[in-house]
């Protein structure tokens, strides 16, 4: 199936009342049980290599991009390709030769008005790239390099008022938010603030975006998709499947020496994450 794009897939999802899962992608494994899990769930999802994926692979976009957008080509589910938390004004400018259709740039770690200033001149760059750009307002930590953050301290969840202004200056196309959840999380005990989620999505024209979703039980995604969350970023949800099902094998195997003995079996538990995530982002049937 040919790529889509990430506007279309979140407008589809806008429309639908629903929300749309994007998943990271650090290696080929995981870019095919990201695909592999979509089938089996009948769902659309977005495909996104993060800046710290691409430093992973050398600083080299295109080997790990040309890899996933292969994979979504030959999928039988709707499949995008995103380029996650760029900071990299220079990796930015290399997403569309690499065929990506949206961006996340994160300029959340400057001071509001160079973050404005920032993120406009991207979006910018985006429009006339015909080039979604997704940024972030507030805190939500627990980013690679970056000191624990209190989900919950004051000042760090993202202000309804702050945010609409935010949107007006920079001209984004999707706002991620801190509503309670944070990034990394291996356990599934964040508590979202759905008030402050509803509020958001009144204030602002442009669909809403969780990052840290990993850590975010199911019934609390459920209610967040319904207050108003539309993008669902899931990452270490997917490492934690792949790493326990190899560990399993090895542990039962531990002689063996092909690594597609093991890897095979942490793709399938990354597969079966993937659905179960896509399998919350559909509205209630009452």
């Amino acid at each position: 199936m040919p790529l889509v794009s990430t506007a279309e897939l979140v407008s589809a999802a806008v429309a639908g009342g629903r929300g749309v899962a994007a998943f990271n992608v650090i290696t080929l494994e995981h870019a095919e049980a990201i695909a592999a899990g979509a089938e089996q769930a009948g769902a659309p999802a977005i495909l996104q290599i993060s800046e710290n994926a691409v430093r992973f692979h050398g600083g080299r976009l295109a080997p790990i991009a040309a890899a996933a957008a292969a994979v979504a080509r030959v999928s039988g589910a709707p499949l995008a390709l995103h380029l996650d938390h760029v900071v990299s004004v220079g990796l930015l400018h290399e997403a569309g030769d690499a065929g990506f259709g949206s961006v996340m740039f994160d300029a959340s770690k400057l001071p509001y008005e160079e973050n404005v200033r920032a993120t406009a001149d991207a979006v910018r760059w985006g429009r006339e790239r015909g080039i979604w750009i997704e940024a972030e307002l507030g805190k939500v930590g627990g980013k690679e390099g970056e000191a624990p953050l209190d989900a919950h301290a004051p000042g760090v969840r993202t202000d309804p008022a702050e945010a609409a202004a935010y949107v007006a200056a920079t001209g984004v196309d999707a706002l991620a938010v801190a509503v309670g959840s944070s990034h990394a999380m291996t356990e599934r005990t964040a508590a979202l603030d759905h008030e402050l989620i509803g509020r958001l999505r009144d204030a602002v024209p442009v669909p809403l975006v969780l990052h840290g979703s990993s850590g975010v039980p199911d019934a609390e995604i459920r209610a967040a998709v319904a207050s108003g969350m539309v993008k669902i970023n899931v990452g270490t949800a997917l490492n934690t499947a792949f790493s326990g099902a190899v560990r399993d094998f090895l542990a039962a195997d531990g002689r063996s020496v092909d690594p597609r003995k093991y890897l095979a079996p942490g793709r399938d538990a990354m597969a079966a994450t993937v659905a179960g995530f896509l399998g919350l982002l559909v509205p209630a049937v009452s």
